[in-house]
């Protein structure tokens, strides 16, 4: 069991040649859900040949440029190659007016249904639940309205001990469901053989965190305690620490002090500035606080299990 997140943009502000804006691809439990989607995101996803019609539920963590620009195109895309299944997008309010003032003034309207999910609250809130997953908000600190996202994936069944099954002549195929929703199993005489003898534990259930943009905001700790995996935003290096403040962006040591702080078992640092030519010193900052640290690079596919 895993998670395969897909980096196709990680960097700030304008897009040049080799650095593309914020976006990424979290495939989870049959998910394809696509994070921010910054100028040129389509043709990232193309790139890295991603079937666009995988992609069902887009989330938008606020409306700066470098983490927006993109939706419009990757709307129009998927109209021009005859999308018909539903498209949902959560974002903060005015990105449903943003998204189809364009489309209005363009007489460009989708002919797939165009869901939009507006988002005002501070408070962490859940924006989509099935039978294998669920997604949350964290609330971020930046200079405009920004949520964060948590993927986790549910508690999942029980494992079938076949070796203890098989010797007990009365447990048949039909009541294996059973036995992997956790239901000890009765037999004929009335004895009761417990569950815990029958199965083991399911794997511990995967979490992915992404919290960009942001300043160090230990706030969120209590939310993305203990999460498989997490993403947060390293704008700036310690040099730059009082534009970080200024601009509510993180340095690399700040981002690894959240991940410290929430015990998360790795952490991936992205969304640097230009001004940086030399992105390994984000990560050599940031392993002065923590040790399991992964650059995020364009194309790179992180398995997270």
């Amino acid at each position: 069991m895993s998670l395969k997140l897909t980096i196709l943009g990680c960097h700030s502000a304008t897009p040049r040649v080799n650095a593309h804006p914020t976006s990424q691809l979290l495939e989870i439990k049959n998910h394809y859900f696509l994070i921010d989607c910054g100028e040129g995101t389509q043709v990232q996803l193309r790139k890295y040949k991603v079937k666009f019609a995988a992609i069902k539920r887009i989330f938008i963590s606020h409306l700066h440029g470098d983490h927006i620009f993109g939706l419009i195109g990757l709307i129009s895309t998927f109209r021009i190659l005859n999308r018909e299944s539903e498209l949902h997008i959560y974002g903060p309010k005015g990105i449903k007016e943003i998204i189809t003032i364009q489309l209005k003034l363009s007489n460009s309207w989708t002919h797939y249904p165009l869901l939009f999910h507006e988002l005002t609250s501070s408070e962490s809130e859940l924006l989509y639940e099935d039978d294998n997953v669920e997604v949350y908000t964290i609330p971020l600190d930046h200079r405009i309205y920004t949520n964060g996202f948590l993927f986790r994936e549910k508690k999942g069944e029980r494992k079938l001990n076949m070796n203890a099954i098989l010797n007990c002549e009365e447990i048949e195929r039909c009541d294996y469901q059973n036995l992997k929703n956790g239901k000890d199993f009765i037999l004929k005489n009335g004895k009761v053989i417990k569950n815990e003898d029958l199965t083991s534990n399911p794997p511990n259930p995967l979490s992915y965190a992404f919290c960009s943009d942001t300043c160090f905001y230990p706030k969120i700790v209590p939310q993305i305690k203990n999460v498989s995996c997490l993403y947060h935003e390293t704008t700036f290096l310690n040099d730059k620490e009082a534009l970080a403040a200024t601009t509510k962006h993180s340095t690399a040591q700040q981002a690894a002090t959240i991940a410290l702080q929430a015990n998360v078992k790795q952490l991936i640092i992205g969304h640097y500035s230009g001004r940086y030519k030399n992105i390994e010193a984000f990560k050599t900052e940031a392993l002065e606080v923590f040790e399991n640290i992964h650059l995020a690079l364009e194309g790179t596919v992180f398995e997270i299990s």
